[in-house]
């Protein structure tokens, strides 16, 4: 069998194994145990923290032979079929590449048809803030009032996109951004099962590069396992990634309150030798900033913290004033970076 992406392999296939989007969970669940089902339902949020995953599992809870529950089976044909793509009542759509008018139109005459085999017949319209103005009017009615038999089930990555009269005939979820404690916990669970050893801070910097989506740091997981043979080490991380040792962030700082120009420019040397992206360290810079602006007000929120020795250690050295100038700095050269003759420069 050839190989399967992590992200495919430990794609969550109930509501049970789904990480760090509780309330939507639960709401969902209430909704299917008690029998009361919205006719559309629209899920918002960044890429990869599980619009289309919930999507499935909702239309896996709606068809399920054993019947309507928050619990399918995930053995009999139709929970299989639906985990391999292959239902025939379960319609998805990308509307990136569907996005006229003639698209929805074919897909609203289809509607009006009973499912072949299960309850319901379910469309899954991905990224549905890309239908055109017309496509949009075209649905309206259908959204409004489908057939019994039919569930739409909208996922975007832009709600603002979507006309109000569409997102006031869906009951809407907003999917929150993963925590980097959340993707550190999932990640340390799909190593167990595929029985490898990484460390601690290996994963807490892939969690950091992920940016709250699931998908990217198990896609990045994928990449670090191909990178280190399997056994991932925080150095080798920081070389594939390109991403800073946390340790040059703190010493930046201290370099800066001693005025000493020439340490700075030997460590920007340095991390251009490394190939480390500016970028990247100026909103690690920028975060950290914040970190010991925040300690200087309330100390007492670090307490649990594993930086906080050096977080305190930098609070002193620093005024408030000086804080926020060398933040915007920062958060202004991040901007002005693409601008500069070339990266090292604009750093």
């Amino acid at each position: 069998m050839s190989y399967q992406v992590l992200a495919l392999k430990w794609r969550p296939k109930s509501f049970d194994t789904l990480v760090g989007q509780e309330s939507t969970v639960q709401a969902l669940s209430n909704a299917l145990n008690q029998n009361r089902l919205h006719h559309a339902y629209l899920f918002n949020g960044t890429r990869g923290v599980g619009k289309t995953t919930i999507a499935r599992i909702l239309a896996k809870s709606l068809n399920c032979e054993r019947g309507v529950s928050s619990n399918p089976c995930q053995k009999c044909s139709t929970c299989v079929d639906i985990d391999a793509g292959r239902y025939p009542d379960l319609i998805e759509v990308d509307a990136a590449s569907n996005t006229g008018v003639d698209n929805v139109r074919e897909l609203l005459e289809n509607a009006q048809y009973s499912p072949s085999s299960g309850t319901y017949k379910i469309y899954i319209i991905d990224e549905v803030h890309m239908l055109s103005k017309s496509a949009f009017n075209a649905m309206l009615k259908t959204l409004e009032e489908p057939p019994d038999h039919v569930k739409f089930i909208l996922a975007t990555t832009e709600p603002k996109k979507v006309p109000i009269t569409v997102l006031s005939r869906c009951l809407q979820f907003n999917l929150k951004q993963m925590t980097v404690d959340n993707i550190i916990s999932h990640l340390k669970m799909v190593l167990k099962e595929e029985d490898m050893s990484s460390e601690e801070n290996a994963l807490l910097i892939i969690a950091k590069a992920a940016k709250g989506s699931m998908r990217d740091s198990l896609s990045l997981l994928d990449q670090a396992i191909a990178f280190t043979g399997g056994d991932i080490k925080s150095e080798l991380i920081i070389k594939m990634l390109g991403t800073i040792d946390e340790s040059i962030l703190y010493t930046i700082l201290e370099q800066l309150s001693n005025n000493d120009g020439h340490a700075l420019i030997e460590i920007s040397k340095e991390m251009e030798e490394k190939n480390i992206s500016f970028e990247s360290t100026l909103e690690d810079l920028s975060r950290l900033i914040y970190q010991v602006s925040t300690y200087q007000i309330i100390p007492e929120q670090f307490k649990a913290h594993t930086e906080k020795e050096s977080i305190r250690k930098l609070s002193k050295l620093f005024t408030p004033e000086s804080l926020q100038l060398i933040y915007q700095i920062t958060i202004n050269g991040k901007k002005e970076l693409p601008l500069a003759p070339d990266p090292i420069t604009g750093f």
